[in-house]
């Protein structure tokens, strides 16, 4: 199965697995792999001019220059790319990369930076579509946490129960909202003055312009790259020649965004727009197209329907890097398992839980989320050009010189795009991200070295390891009363020994001659063993006595446990069995045996209808 970046097809297809004809073509796999980067131009230009806006008309003049920038740099990734996309055309993305030629630290970094983009394209996508709806609707923008909780939960909802992905679904939402953009691009060109109203232009404020500002909105800006790496993840899902029609699209990936984005830059210098709050600068920009009319409607509901595409591609890309993560021993294995519905529940239900946490802490403001989004994906753009210069310095194939060079200076222009974007944003929200990625590779880390440890435990040391007891095990069964549960636990007792060991933990001054008598009345062949106890904890104590009596003796523990037929009776018993199977497993080395006894509901019980 690939590894998706933030692309849906990793969810669905599998590498060499499907026919030839369910493959990618250049258009299909533009349509199902670049939704989020497609997405991105409807708060990327919004991201810029937030910041520009702080100085004024005279900052919105700095917005196609800013533009034009992020555009060459998003030149140099495609270029890279397409590298990437020739030396692994098994897929992987950073991950792989890093993996194979950096280091396992590295690799985990690009893991994490992979987790926070997953999560972070989630909240963005959502709060950005919520932004488009209310801008058309503004009577909604009171409930825009409420909505942005509804699609959240319906969308995961929907992967819960197993949705089965198929690129060529998202070529219709794709291509109405990318014609969308050029005619508002064009039809804005085409104008001489705005077909609406829109913000009053904002007076010139010179003296705050410089370097800082216009590094804090190309930094802003860059989170109009996400992305862009989905399609080198993808590349055994496109038909043969793979190699090639994956670098197509790529390339035509990177003309349309770049195209968008200056577009959509040049007529917000034309128009002279302001940032309004409660309105995204692209509804302005629609407006000042196109009026207020239909045309105004469908740009906006195809850009609601385009992000919510965006945030489903998550959900199809995360829980299987968390697969994946899980089957190389840095997440825990649950995250590998699959339900009923051929869904991995763990990984669905996280990303959920997260988004949920990143919208309700943000009041579902895009503009709060995008600062912290291109940090994660410049990381692990930096790991991929710095693993493939390592890449191109052990191959040394024919043109592996200027190959390198590539790949080297979009690793320089990507990992000083990294610094500046985490100097610019750290006060806004960059400090977690600063603290959530090295958090992750830590654990990550315990993980494996928690995994490694139980290995080593439970490898077999030699074959001629014997696998016998050296004496014969001693079988014990804690007694509180005589009871159906205690007779099934003696009974499973006796099956395993001869010579079962019944032990009453009695407490201080408690007398036990009643129940001893009726013990050897109903089991006459067995031992029992009273003891008192002195720790006010039934488990501790019984803990005790095995470590004290059997300490180099093999030792089982059985005990009968109520299994409760309806939900609510799950609360009613004393859980005093889950107490002494703690702490036989904390304290001792005795193999606790726990036998559920099935209690059937009161209407059931043909004794108690009688």
């Amino acid at each position: 199965m690939i590894l998706g970046h933030r692309g849906v097809i990793s969810s669905t297809i599998r590498a060499g697995g499907e026919p030839e004809k369910q493959k990618l073509s250049v258009a299909t796999g533009l349509a199902g792999l670049s939704l989020d980067a497609m997405a991105s131009v409807s708060y990327g230009p919004e991201a810029i001019v937030l910041v520009l806006a702080l100085a004024g008309g005279a900052g919105i003049g700095f917005t196609v220059p800013v533009t034009i920038a992020i555009a060459v740099l998003l030149a140099v990734l495609v270029a890279s790319y397409r590298q990437v996309i020739a030396a692994f055309p098994e897929g992987g993305g950073a991950y792989a990369v890093a993996k194979k030629h950096l280091s396992p630290r590295a690799s985990l970094t690009a893991a994490a930076s992979l987790i926070v983009d997953y999560t972070l394209n989630v909240a963005v996508s959502i709060a950005a579509g919520v932004a488009a709806l209310t801008s058309a609707f503004p009577a909604l923008l009171p409930y825009t946490v409420w909505i942005a909780l509804a699609i959240l939960g319906g969308i995961t909802a929907l992967n819960l129960r197993g949705i089965a992905d198929s690129a060529r679904v998202f070529m219709l939402p794709t291509v109405v909202f990318v014609v969308s953009i050029f005619t508002v691009i064009g039809a804005g060109l085409l104008r001489e003055n705005p077909a609406a109203a829109t913000a009053p232009f904002l007076a010139d404020n010179a003296h705050t312009i410089g370097i800082l500002l216009l590094l804090k909105a190309f930094s802003s800006g860059c989170a109009a790259l996400t992305g862009v790496e989905a399609i080198a993840n993808a590349v055994p899902s496109f038909k043969k020649p793979r190699v090639r029609s994956a670098q197509r699209a790529e390339v035509a990936l990177g003309i349309l965004l770049g195209t968008m984005l200056i577009g959509l830059a040049v007529l917000i210098e034309k128009f002279s727009l302001a940032p309004v709050p409660g309105t995204t600068v692209l509804s302005q920009l629609t407006s000042a197209a196109l009026g207020n009319g239909v045309g105004y409607y469908v740009v906006q509901f195809s850009t609601v329907i385009l992000l919510a595409l965006a945030a489903n591609t998550s959900y199809g890309g995360l829980p299987n890097l968390m697969r994946i993560l899980a089957d190389d021993n840095v997440l825990p294995h649950r995250f590998s398992r699959k339900s009923t519905r051929d869904v991995f529940t763990y990984g669905v239900l996280s990303l959920g839980g997260v988004g949920a946490l990143l919208l309700v802490g943000s009041g579902g403001n895009m503009n709060t989320l995008v600062p912290l989004f291109a940090i994660g994906v410049f990381i692990g753009f930096t790991l991929a050009q710095f693993g493939m210069v390592r890449h191109w310095l052990a191959e040394r194939t024919p043109g592996w010189k200027w190959r390198l060079a590539l790949n080297g200076f979009g690793a320089v222009l990507t990992s000083i795009a990294a610094v500046v974007t985490t100097a610019m944003k750290f006060t806004e929200g960059a400090w977690l991200i600063a603290l959530a990625l090295p958090a992750l590779v830590l654990g990550m880390e315990r993980i494996r070295g928690a995994y490694t440890h139980i290995g080593a435990r439970l490898t077999v040391q030699s074959e001629n390891a014997s696998l016998s007891i050296g004496y014969k095990p001693a079988v014990l069964v804690p007694v509180s009363e005589i009871t159906s549960l205690s007779t099934r636990a003696m009974a499973a007792a006796t099956a395993m020994s001869s010579q079962p060991i019944a032990i009453r933990v009695c407490l201080a001054h408690e007398s036990t001659t009643d129940f001893t008598r009726r013990w050897q009345a109903r089991h006459p062949n067995s031992r029992l063993i009273v003891i008192e106890d002195t720790e006010n904890s039934v488990g501790n104590t019984l803990a005790r006595y095995v470590r004290m009596h059997f300490p180099h003796r093999e030792t089982f523990v059985v005990v009968a446990t109520i299994d409760p037929a309806t939900r609510w009776h799950r609360f009613l018993p004393s859980q005093r069995t889950d107490e002494i199977a703690h702490a036989l497993r904390k304290h001792t080395e005795a193999v606790v045996c726990q036998i559920p006894v099935r209690i059937d509901p009161a209407h059931r019980d043909p004794a108690l209808r009688a």
